[in-house]
């Protein structure tokens, strides 16, 4: 089983950042035994103004990941997340990526947290439901 988690970061290897705010975000492939980074997404608009549609375009972007780690998130980045399926995860300021990153395959190996457990339910049963609808 993998998910793809995000961190809002400036320097790829602390969260460091506010959701709504954040200059980017490492996106990660995460297993049991094995986590890869496979995308660094920026943006060039950091200006916390409240502006919605950063938010829409930020919550989009991750669309197929199961959390994002930040430092801060809005009420309003909070219910576009959630609607959207993915996990706001609130964290200190300047925790190591790669240390969530080993908790978080430890958590998968011996009790994941019930985020993540809901995240691979939803996950499989679309798929089962995809692979439903190409057979003749």
């Amino acid at each position: 089983m993998t998910v793809k988690i995000a961190f809002a970061t400036s320097d790829r290897k602390a969260v460091n950042q506010h959701f709504g705010a954040a200059e980017a975000f490492a996106i990660y492939e995460v297993s049991e035994t094995d986590a890869k980074l496979i995308e660094v997404a920026e943006f060039i608009e950091t200006a916390m103004d409240g502006h919605e549609g950063k938010l829409a375009a930020k919550v989009e972007l991750l669309g197929d990941c199961a959390a994002v780690y930040c430092n801060a998130a809005g009420a309003s980045a909070i219910q576009q997340l959630l609607a959207g399926g993915i996990q706001p995860m609130r964290v200190d300021e300047g925790l190591c990526i790669d240390g969530l990153l080993s908790g978080l395959q430890q958590s998968m190996v011996s009790e994941p947290p019930v985020w993540l457990t809901k995240y691979l339910k939803k996950k499989s049963s679309k798929s089962f439901a995809d692979d439903e609808e190409w057979q003749e």
